[in-house]
């Protein structure tokens, strides 16, 4: 499995771990498009392979197929990674690549939808729970298949950044085990 990511890294360390003794699932690779992401740090200690790429690289088969190739990567996780997937990847990894939102989909996706916008969001909406949706990755940001969704209480005093937290718990507890779920079926099939 390859781990897609941009940011501070914390889904992505998670995932790592939670994996670490498998004999499953290998973390072969962690793919990022911030060369100052703080996720390579966590990778770095944790002695994955990671590469820095360019938008230009992510668009280009004939540099990111090689990559997949080299590590053997049969699965892709997209964990706080910014970029739309291109065609050619989500064509050569059919029902093989899965994001994570930090909403209940279809509420709060698309464009412009990340980390603290989404949440600001549900705080301006006043809605009464939030969650995280795992869904397939589609050329449709945000439109693929909903795998799974766990859902959260909020009360009205709830800050912008309390609703993050909430969230962020959700995330910590079943991304990992909704990956192994699929990773498992597919391998069974």
């Amino acid at each position: 499995m390859a781990i897609f990511a941009s940011g501070s890294g914390s889904n992505c360390e998670n995932i790592i771990r939670y994996f670490k003794n498998s004999e499953c699932v290998n973390t072969a690779l962690v793919v990022c498009n911030r060369p100052d992401a703080y996720v390579l740090v966590r990778v770095r200690q944790l002695n994955v392979p990671s590469i820095v790429i360019t938008k230009a690289d992510l668009n280009d088969a004939s540099v990111m197929m090689p990559i997949l190739e080299q590590y053997d990567i049969h699965f892709i996780v997209l964990a706080g990674f910014l970029p739309l997937i291109p065609d050619f990847l989500i064509d050569a990894f059919p029902r093989r690549i899965v994001n994570l939102h930090p909403a209940l989909l279809p509420k709060y996706g698309g464009k412009g939808m990340w980390g603290h916008h989404v949440h600001e969001a549900v705080k301006a909406a006043g809605e009464s729970e939030t969650g995280m949706t795992v869904h397939w990755v589609t050329p449709v940001c945000d439109g693929g298949e909903i795998i799974a969704q766990f859902r959260v209480a909020l009360s009205p005093s709830d800050s912008v950044d309390d609703i993050a937290e909430k969230e962020h718990q959700l995330e910590m507890k079943h991304f990992p085990e909704v990956l192994e779920t699929i990773i498992l079926s597919e391998t069974n099939e």
